[in-house]
């Protein structure tokens, strides 16, 4: 069985800052181009402390994506627990996603150019449980609505698509156009989706343009 040397007094809290120096780093330059080096020297340990926690430079990058699912498990929990209505509590949770993203840009900036840019040469990693853990949650809080009477009776997970593919536009939006962040923006989405654009006193094209005789 191995067993680990303790750490001294002055690598205690080195686990957070090579959680840190990863994230920062695989921001900036993507994983295959950072080297083991480069993120000690960032954290201010040494390598064999990096080894202590992790193993290896593969099992920091699973450890960080790990902890971005930690991080969202909190931002879900607040919303399942926020009462209201179903659009109270979606409305609650798109703002937590968008002051955790603020929070932790770097870190969504990470895992946005994993999931959606060029090769890393990086570890497997099955980013789509963050995805399927939004619509389990969304698509929960739209079914307890359809059962208090809040909002139609539509299929509870194409409407938590419709709403998760808001919060995605919107985050990316931002994401790419940072100089026009707009945090309101998805929350003001999500209500003209549960509020609809129709409007049945509007007459359709047919009869509000006249015939031509």
């Amino acid at each position: 069985m191995e067993t680990r040397q303790p750490l001294s007094t002055a690598d205690m809290g080195a686990r957070e800052r090579l959680l840190e120096s990863t994230v920062n780093l695989f921001a900036e330059k993507g994983y295959a181009a950072t080297p083991v080096r480069e993120i000690v020297e960032n954290a201010g340990v040494t390598k064999p402390v990096l080894y202590y926690y992790f193993k290896n430079k593969e099992g920091l990058f699973h450890a960080v994506l790990d902890w971005a699912a930690e991080l969202q498990e909190e931002v879900l929990g607040e919303a399942l627990n926020t009462p209201g209505t179903a659009l109270d509590r979606v409305l609650a949770m798109t703002q937590q996603i968008y002051l955790g993203v603020i929070e932790y840009r770097n870190l969504f900036r990470m895992i946005h150019s994993l999931v959606f840019g060029p090769p890393q040469a990086a570890p497997d990693y099955d980013f789509g449980r963050y995805h399927r853990r939004m619509m389990d949650v969304i698509s929960g809080l739209y079914r307890e609505g359809i059962e208090k009477g809040e909002v139609r009776g539509a299929n509870p997970k194409e409407a938590a698509l419709l709403i998760l593919g808001i919060i995605d536009f919107s985050l990316n939006l931002d994401h790419v156009y940072e100089q026009k962040l707009d945090p309101e923006r998805p929350q003001r989405l999500i209500r003209l989706a549960f509020e609809g654009l129709g409007n049945r006193h509007v007459p359709s094209m047919e009869t509000a343009i006249p015939r031509q005789s």
